[in-house]
């Protein structure tokens, strides 16, 4: 008997009706179509026509195959079938672009999100799958998004692959997220007490001033008026100056690769910020150093410094829409408190002044008081700290300790940070106290985790005592010294890292 395979239906409803339609489409190239999250979901709005054109698979192709299999096929005709490089329009199919998909859980929505990224990737317009967005997560949180986000990576998709399409997913859900809607209707106050804790917390946190939310918003801001002045001032004069202007979001960068991005991984368990939005960042900032670099700014100068502008645009929308209500929604009191206190070790970003949070001075007051004192309020200048050459109390260990012109810190034989020196300076590498008891990796954006692994790694086998890094930093010479720590028998225990500008010597020798 004759089977009628009618092309103008979804792929999801194919399957259901013709169960050896799916080996068909599976032998055509279709293989995600033999997965049920795939089915169930980017199956509900996709037919056999729309799949082809993105895929690049002819449609007479697929309309043999499934002759060869026994079907009669109808709704595939030329002239209502877009060719291989171009979008079906509503009218070519009998599932449009906006058709929301019904009886889905958090589950099943955290899977359509992520069949809308890999049909952005397959090269599908952003038009159609902003539709079908739309469509279905009209009142989407930031935490739906990071979830979905993170699915991707622990699926196996590479974070490089992510991370091209971390500059859609701005556009992609650019005003769709409840917090943006909430900044838009600033009007409408009471309108926001519907939308949830999550959404006031983000509002209050942002608006208490000197707290770190407010301090990150503000910056984000500055950053955002200053992209705008650099995009007007591109082909003239002023061009370059605006961009070394804009380039100072690179402070504001490196406060969220410290401060929030491994945090959000370690403590909270959300790693698509970490791996997708830090490797971004620093592309930004790689890119905008090479335009200043640049001898000539002519048209593909200009071309590539409108495309870094964009990608930072973007980036301020994502750090406003997803990353600070995700942190809002996450992070506890006492994080904010110790985030308050390492925001002082940085400078600000494109802005004079960020306020004073009362709650967090107090914080900082206490605890430069406890590093005097011990945990019953007493001096601890009798708790002595014996060594085999000598002993000296905690106070004087870590006056000493502070004083030596270097930047030191030590991480244990299972990777794990366990000390630095403070002297109440600023540092050439910050280092936040929540970075305490965590994997050092983690305090390392993505593109540079696997050379310390690897340096680490020489060091424990002991294949190197030490391992070397020049850098200029600030202006000057920097040297970075990895050092293998090893008992009196000559077991390691640890790795330490010294940091020690070397400006000093170079102006000696220069006399």
């Amino acid at each position: 008997m004759s089977k009628t395979l009618d092309m103008s239906k979804s792929v999801h409803d194919l399957a259901q009706e013709f169960p050896e339609f799916t080996q068909v489409m599976v032998d055509l190239g279709f293989t995600d179509i033999a997965k049920p999250a795939a089915l169930n979901t980017v199956g509900r709005v996709m037919t056999v026509p729309r799949g082809c054109s993105i895929k690049g698979i002819g449609l007479d192709d697929a309309v043999r195959a499934f002759e060869a299999a026994g079907f009669t096929v109808i709704g595939a005709s030329k002239q209502d079938t877009p060719s291989a490089h171009e979008n079906p329009s509503e009218s070519e199919t009998s599932a449009p672009l906006g058709t929301k998909v019904e009886g889905l859980d958090e589950a099943g929505r955290a899977k359509l999100l992520e069949s809308y990224i890999a049909r952005l990737s397959s090269g599908e317009s952003l038009e159609n799958v902003r539709a079908d967005f739309v469509a279905n997560f009209s009142d989407v949180d930031a935490g739906e998004i990071a979830r979905a986000e993170q699915g991707l990576i622990e699926g196996g998709a590479k974070i490089d692959d992510v991370q091209r399409l971390c500059d859609v997913h701005s556009a992609l859900f650019h005003g769709a997220t409840r917090e943006e809607k909430i900044a838009n209707a600033e009007e409408a106050v009471m309108g926001s007490l519907t939308q949830g804790a999550g959404d006031l917390n983000t509002r209050f946190l942002t608006n208490l001033p000197g707290h770190p939310m407010h301090v990150f918003s503000l910056e984000n801001r500055a950053i955002s008026e200053q992209i705008a002045r650099t995009r007007a001032a591109l082909g003239t004069p002023t061009a370059a100056e605006e961009l070394r202007t804009l380039s100072q979001l690179g402070i504001h960068y490196a406060k969220k690769g410290d401060l929030l991005y491994p945090v959000l991984k370690v403590r909270h368990g959300y790693s698509g910020p970490s791996d997708v939005m830090w490797g971004v960042d620093d592309e930004i900032r790689a890119e905008l150093r090479a335009l200043l670099g640049a001898r000539e700014q002519d048209e593909a100068w200009r071309e590539r410094a409108e495309k870094v502008l964009t990608r930072a645009d973007e980036m301020v929308y994502k750090e406003a829409n997803i990353l600070l209500p995700l942190c809002a929604q996450n992070f506890s009191g006492d994080e904010w408190l110790q985030m308050y206190a390492d925001l002082k070790g940085y400078d600000l970003c494109l802005i004079e002044d960020a306020g004073t949070w009362g709650a967090g001075e107090e914080y900082c007051e206490k605890r430069a008081a406890a590093a005097g004192e011990g945990a019953d309020n007493k001096p601890v200048s009798a708790d002595e700290v014996v060594l085999p050459t000598g002993s000296m109390t905690r106070t004087q260990l870590d006056a000493m300790l502070n004083t030596i012109p270097l930047e030191i810190t030590f991480v244990d034989d299972s990777d794990i940070n366990r000390y630095w020196n403070d002297d109440g300076e600023k540092k050439l590498f910050k280092r936040p106290s929540s970075a305490l008891g965590r994997e050092v990796w983690s305090c390392h954006p993505p593109k540079v985790q696997q050379m310390v692994r690897h340096v680490i790694a020489t060091l424990k086998s002991g294949e190197q005592d030490s391992v070397d890094i020049w850098m200029e930093k600030e202006g000057e010479p920097v040297l970075v010294r990895y050092m293998a720590v090893r008992d009196r028998k000559g077991s390691y225990v640890g790795t330490m890292e010294v940091v020690q500008r070397m400006g000093f010597a170079r102006d000696h020798f220069k006399a």
